[in-house]
């Protein structure tokens, strides 16, 4: 889809990240001002009863919306809701996903997913662009 008037009910969006690193978490806590050390210590994590670091649930988010930076020439993100389903772990591949819902004076519903490579949700919301 090279432009948002291409798109039609059930359109799907989809793009793939690189394996999460470690220094994507580094980069991410300064960036948020979120230095909770389950996000980028090991022994902090273990500490916490967790098998390993977790990327923070912002970084998905953030992340996820992603799928429609293609399109703001054309549209401004209106609303954008998520609800945290899972942990993302070190060298997970998560796939970004969305499918249109819904077309109605010029905003597009979708709903928006990220999956991990074992197909688990791990984020699951909505998002509403609005056209100019």
């Amino acid at each position: 889809m090279n432009t948002v008037k291409e798109f039609n009910i059930g359109t799907p969006l989809e793009v793939t990240l690189p394996p999460v690193s470690r220094l994507d978490l580094i980069k991410y806590a300064g960036a948020s001002g979120d230095f909770n050390p389950i996000h980028t210590i090991d022994e902090e994590a273990s500490k916490a009863g967790l098998p390993g670091i977790i990327a923070h649930g912002m970084w998905t988010m953030g992340n996820l919306a992603k799928l429609f930076t293609p399109y703001y020439e054309e549209v401004f993100l209106k609303e954008y809701s998520v609800a945290f389903k899972g942990m993302v772990f070190l060298n997970d591949v998560i796939t970004l996903q969305a499918s249109l819902l819904s077309i109605q004076n010029d905003q597009y519903k979708f709903d928006v997913f990220a999956v991990n490579q074992k197909d688990e949700v791990v984020v699951k919301g909505e998002a509403i662009l609005k056209r100019f």
